[in-house]
C-alpha cells in the first residue's frame, strides 16, 4: 500500500511539470491494430498550452464540461442529471458526466472500461490531479493526450493531419469540430464531418460565447 501511494503520488508530481508522451490508450489501440492486422499508426505531437489556438480549450469546455473551471474534478450537478435521465429513459444511449479532469486521469493513468475498480481508481487519480495540478495544467495534458482519430492523439496531431495546421492555427470553427469528436473520434471524422456534426458544430459555437477560460 506504501509503494502503491508513494508511487502514484510521483507520478502525479512528475507529469505536473514533464509532458507525456504516451498513454495506456496509445499501446491499447497499437496492440489492437497489430493483433487486427492493421497497419501500425500512432500520430502524437505534444505541444504546450500556450501553442495552441486560444479557442480549443473554450470549444471542449463548451462541448465536454461547461463547470471545469468550478468544480473540483467532479460536476455533482451533472452526475445527478445524468443518473435520473438514464432511469427514465433506459433505452436511450447512457449518458455520461465525466469531467475534463476525470477524462484527464482515465487517459494518463488508466485503461479504457466500466469497472467499479477502474472507477474508483479514476475518482482517486482525478483527486490527485485536482489537487496537484492547476487548471491550465489539467487542460494542457487534455489536449494533447485525447483520442481524436484513428491513431491520432491531441491537438497538434490532428490538426496537422486533417489541415496541414499548427495547433495554434486552428479556428474556432474547426477547434469546434475537433471537439464534437471527442466523444467518439474514431466513428466521427472531423476532416469529414456529417450533417449531424455539423449542427453540433453549431451549437458548441454558440456555447462558446458564454465560456472563460
Amino acid at each position: 500500500m506504501v509503494a502503491f501511494f508513494a508511487s502514484t503520488i510521483l507520478s502525479v508530481v512528475v507529469l505536473r511539470f514533464v509532458p507525456v508522451w504516451f498513454t495506456p490508450l496509445m499501446f491499447i489501440r497499437c496492440y489492437q491494430q497489430v493483433k487486427e492486422g492493421r497497419e501500425l499508426r500512432l500520430s502524437h505531437h505534444w505541444v504546450a498550452l500556450d501553442k495552441m489556438s486560444e479557442h480549443m480549450p473554450v470549444a471542449v469546455i463548451a462541448s465536454e464540461d461547461a463547470n471545469f473551471m468550478k468544480h473540483h474534478g467532479f460536476d455533482f450537478k451533472a452526475i445527478e442529471h445524468a443518473a435520473k435521465r438514464n432511469k427514465q429513459h433506459p433505452e436511450k444511449r447512457k449518458l455520461g458526466a465525466s469531467t475534463i479532469s476525470q477524462q484527464t486521469a482515465k487517459n494518463v493513468f488508466l485503461w479504457p472500461g466500466r469497472s467499479w475498480v477502474r472507477k474508483g481508481f479514476e475518482v482517486y487519480f482525478t483527486t490527485l490531479i485536482e489537487l496537484m495540478w492547476p487548471k491550465e495544467r489539467i487542460m494542457e495534458v487534455y489536449l494533447n493526450s485525447i483520442e481524436t482519430g484513428e491513431g491520432i492523439y491531441g491537438v497538434e496531431a490532428i490538426a496537422n493531419e486533417n489541415w496541414d495546421l499548427r495547433a495554434s492555427q486552428l479556428s474556432k470553427a474547426q477547434c469546434a469540430l475537433i471537439a464534437v469528436t471527442l466523444p467518439n473520434p474514431r466513428k466521427f471524422s472531423s476532416k469529414h464531418p456529417s450533417a449531424y456534426m455539423q449542427r453540433r458544430q453549431q451549437r458548441i459555437l454558440h456555447e462558446m460565447k458564454f465560456v472563460k477560460f
